[in-house]
């Protein structure tokens, strides 16, 4: 099959969706399929081979940006416009700026779901051009998340392809625009909704949460798990009785370090347990994504440990490459990421899973889905340090419990939870909405 695939880039911060998307064009190449992947706004930040590198940057977020604060740029010449998203500069900016927040960019936001109605029409125009002048006669063109769908319309028309669009946790960013934004945003997004083939949801809970929202039918909403490139990470079969090179326990997070994902919490949930009898030697590593305005947060955390005379028992590992990544995961004991808002997934599950570390995570949105499908960890209540305190404590003090959990969610991302699981199912809804695919061959 030719297939379009368009992902936003996040810039300089590490990405759920970009690591998704990037790892389910990786499968679909290696499985014989022609991907095109084109990148928007900003280029892609990943600790993998980058499957968009070859492609321009369209709808470069300079150009979106000024094209919504004057109507006379869109006027300007080719070359200024060229050279405002090269990806140099786009780099280079994205570097210096935190990561963008809803409630700054609504008008931006409802601009872009217009589509050809909105301010970078002139966008939309050379991403048309260029797929029309470059690739072949494209078979499926798949939206990364539901904020493009201001796209879809004359994608699928002057293409003559079907539109799949992945839904990937646009519900917290919609919730946060301002109120009269996020009213517009909604009716419009309905409204573009009915542009598309099929839509695919990461979880049960999240095809539900997007339903409601965009007045979908059930049948047009296909459930298919993320799944993670397993290069690196050990087979179950290979997983050490004890894989943890230090002879204390350790709790690790690997994230977004925000309040979002819930690093407080945690913090708050490993102070407590320093503070009782059980597991006084426990360690914490923290991991993940590290932006400007993220750092407000982890210094504050920082100080809140050295006041309670135990950060010298954390460690902050920012921005991590793979091989890093990889190390800081196989050295945990137990791993938890109580983020506070409906996660849709939570990659940073599989990933620990995948290098044999139980997981535990509040009993809310889809992480008992997730818990549930794989049989990797336990639950807690949500948003109480007490209680996540009390469930991590009685895996440290059950290591054979914690083992056995470990080796399970280890062999459920092997067998069900990789990129080439994900791309084979998403093969599977590709070729029912396109009347030129040739099927799939088994594997």
């Amino acid at each position: 099959m030719n297939i379009i695939q368009l992902t936003p880039g996040a810039g300089a911060m590490f990405c759920g969706n970009c690591f998704r998307d990037n790892a389910l064009v990786a499968a679909l190449r290696k499985m014989g399929h022609s991907v095109t992947m084109v990148p928007l706004y900003l280029p892609l930040t990943l600790d993998e081979e980058d499957q968009s590198a070859q492609f321009p940057i369209f709808f470069g977020g300079i150009n979106v940006y000024l094209e919504q604060q004057s109507k006379f740029f869109n006027k300007t010449p080719g070359w200024i416009h060229s050279a405002l998203a090269s990806r140099p500069l786009l780099s280079w900016a994205a570097g210096k700026a935190a990561k963008t927040r809803a409630q700054d960019v609504g008008e931006i936001t409802l601009s872009m779901l217009r589509g050809e109605e909105g301010k970078q029409v002139r966008e939309l125009d050379e991403l048309l051009g260029w797929l029309v002048r470059t690739q072949p006669k494209t078979d499926i063109v798949c939206l990364s998340n539901a904020l493009l769908l201001g796209l879809g319309r004359r994608l699928k028309s002057e293409l003559r392809a079907p539109l799949v669009c992945t839904l990937q946790g646009e519900d917290s960013f919609l919730d946060a625009l301002p109120a009269e934004h996020r009213t517009a945003c909604s009716q419009v997004l309905a409204e573009r909704a009915r542009d598309v083939d099929a839509f695919i949801a990461p979880s049960q809970y999240f095809a539900k949460v997007m339903s409601e929202r965009l007045r979908l039918g059930a049948n047009r909403v296909h459930i298919i798990h993320n799944g993670i490139d397993l290069t690196g990470f050990d087979r179950p079969s290979s997983l050490k009785e004890n894989s943890n090179p230090h002879p204390e326990p350790v709790l690790g997070f690997f994230a977004r370090m925000c309040r979002e994902k819930g690093l407080d919490t945690l913090v708050e949930s490993f102070i407590l347990l320093k503070k009782g009898d059980g597991v006084k030697n426990l360690k914490l590593r923290v991991g993940g994504s590290c932006g400007p305005s993220d750092r407000i947060l982890v210094e504050s955390l920082q100080e809140r440990l050295k006041r309670e005379n135990l950060l010298k028992d954390v460690e902050f590992h920012p921005n991590l490459d793979r091989a890093e990544k990889l190390r800081f995961l196989r050295g945990l004991t137990v791993f938890s990421v109580p983020a506070l808002y409906g996660e849709a997934y939570g990659l940073y599950l599989i990933e620990a899973m995948a290098s044999g570390v139980p997981v535990v995570q509040p009993d809310t949105a889809a992480f008992p889905e997730i818990v549930q499908a794989t049989g990797g960890g336990i639950l807690c209540p949500p948003g109480d340090p007490g209680k996540l305190a009390d469930a991590i404590e009685s895996l440290l003090l059950n290591p054979a419990k914690a083992k056995a959990l470990g080796q399970a969610g280890a062999r459920s991302v092997f067998e069900r939870f990789n990129a080439d699981s994900m791309a084979r199912e998403c093969l599977k809804v590709f070729e029912a909405v396109s009347p030129r695919a040739e099927k799939a061959p088994a594997h």
